[in-house]
């Protein structure tokens, strides 16, 4: 503990933010991560075939019901909004469809970019800590007293490598797990666009009257007749 405030105190003010950051690096990570693979996790595949067999019976209650019991998780509540609406026209269960996505897409995306930002934040705090040791450094060599010169010289340098040595060390695992986060946010929301893409056409498809002849052929339109040309007579 000792050894980390030493570190600390030789890295100076802008070693002290970098750890803020990094502070607030690792609550936005954790906050993220359990969101992302514990709060929104589920499994979307057993969801689906059991709300779809629910539309498939026509039994619409029980599937909100369901969806209802789940609400907490963005697919269930999207579902949850396109079936309130499964009894209307097909243009009102498009715009369900629409609104589900934008009510439900922003829970995976909320934050996150935060976190991208203060990896940057943290890279240009150790790059502003190597100039302010170099400047020391200079000072010291410029202006010192003979005697403290070299050890002026050698806080400049000190106060310089840790605060680049701290920014990327924040700056690293930030980006690294951003990359991990931001790849489970793009899984969830591909899922809940192909899952309610689905759960949408299921819908509007029952709206749909069986393609037999009668329908795509009706009885009462009939091809216009030809009279054929008699001997003699010019065909315009």
């Amino acid at each position: 503990m000792m050894a980390f405030l030493k570190f600390m105190n030789d890295s100076g003010v802008v070693g002290w933010f970098i750890l803020l950051v990094g502070i607030g690096s690792l609550v936005l990570v954790a906050e993220r991560a359990k969101a992302l693979y514990k709060e929104y996790g589920m499994n979307v595949d057993e969801f689906m075939g059991k709300v779809q067999n629910l539309v498939l019976a026509k039994k619409l209650d029980e599937a909100l019901l369901l969806c209802a019991q789940l609400e907490k998780k963005p697919l269930a509540s999207a579902f949850k909004t396109i079936l309130e609406k499964a009894d209307r026209d097909d243009d009102t269960i498009f715009q369900a469809h629409d609104i589900a996505l934008s009510e439900n897409v922003p829970l995976y995306t909320k934050r996150l970019h935060y976190l991208s930002m203060l990896a940057n934040v943290a890279t240009l705090l150790g790059l502003l800590g190597t100039i302010h040791g170099l400047i020391l450094s200079f000072q010291a060599v410029a202006s010192a007293d003979p005697a403290q010169k070299q050890a002026l010289l050698a806080h400049g340098i000190s106060v310089s490598m840790y605060t680049t040595a701290l920014g990327l060390a924040v700056a690293i695992p930030a980006m690294v797990f951003f990359s991990i986060l931001t790849a489970r946010q793009n899984e969830l929301i591909e899922d809940m666009s192909e899952k309610c893409s689905k759960l949408t056409e299921l819908l509007t498809s029952a709206h749909i009257p069986n393609l037999t002849r009668q329908n795509v052929f009706p009885d009462h339109v009939t091809a216009p007749s030809v009279t054929p040309p008699s001997p003699g007579q010019k065909v315009s």
